[in-house]
Order: C-alpha cells, then structure tokens, then sequence
C-alpha cells in the first residue's frame, strides 16, 4: 500500500487536492504516522467552486490551510463507523455533521467512494469541498 499523498496521486482524480496540498505545505503531515481519515473532493468537486476559487486559495495559503485541514479527522474512520456518528472534530477544529441516513453525507457533500485505505489511514471521496465557517 501507499501513504495517503501517494494514494490520492495514484488514483489520478485528486489533481487539485494534491496540487492544494503541496501547495500549502501539508505533505509531509498526511505522509506521517496517521492515521488519518481524509474526506477527498474529487476534481470534479474542485470544478464546481466558482470561477477563481482555487486560484485564490492558491494564493492565500493560511486559509488554503484551513480549508484542507478542515477535510481530515484524527484517526482511521471507516465508513462503517462513520454512518454511526452524527459529527466528527476536524483537525482544523471545527465539528462536520455527519448524515448517513440516505447514503452518507458530510456536510453538504455526498461520499461517492468509501474506505480507500492507505497506510497511514483512509480516503473517503466526496463530490464537494467543504467550508469551513
């Protein structure tokens, strides 16, 4: 297996998250012990933000930070323990709300692939980035 960059480089649909991840020095940290649970906007997540989006946060990389940051949870969470929370503590800081009635939910973005492991933890992919508030 691979790390989670690694892991998110090899399936070839993070191209902007890994490009947001380099550029806001977070590398080394998901390539670290972990674990790790990461809720991975695809691109085609990153494609629905409005036009300049991700050329702005490119740009501002304390929120560029906050943002990424606000995708990972302490701890390896599979989708099976997941679907039995109603939130989780981000490593940003702030609470995401956790739906699993119809699918699962973070926030506002629905889960389109569970469970990606990777040696340091696991990939959750989501069809939206989430904001932190």
């Amino acid at each position: 297996m691979a790390d989670i960059v690694d892991t998110a480089v090899n399936a070839g649909s993070f191209k902007t998250l890994v490009a947001a991840v380099k550029a806001a020095g977070l590398v080394d940290t998901l390539k670290g012990k972990g674990p790790f649970t990461v809720f991975a906007p695809s691109d085609d997540a990153f494609a629905k933000l409005p036009d300049g989006t991700v050329d702005g946060l490119l740009q501002d990389i304390p929120k560029l930070k906050k943002i990424l940051t606000y995708h990972v949870v302490s701890g390896k969470v599979m989708a099976a323990d997941a679907a039995k929370l109603k939130s989780a503590k981000t490593v940003e800081g702030s609470e995401i709300k956790i739906d699993a009635r119809s699918g699962v939910k973070i926030n506002d973005a629905t889960v389109l692939k569970a469970d990606v492991t990777a040696d340091n933890g696991v990939i959750h992919v989501i069809d939206a980035v989430l904001m932190p508030s």
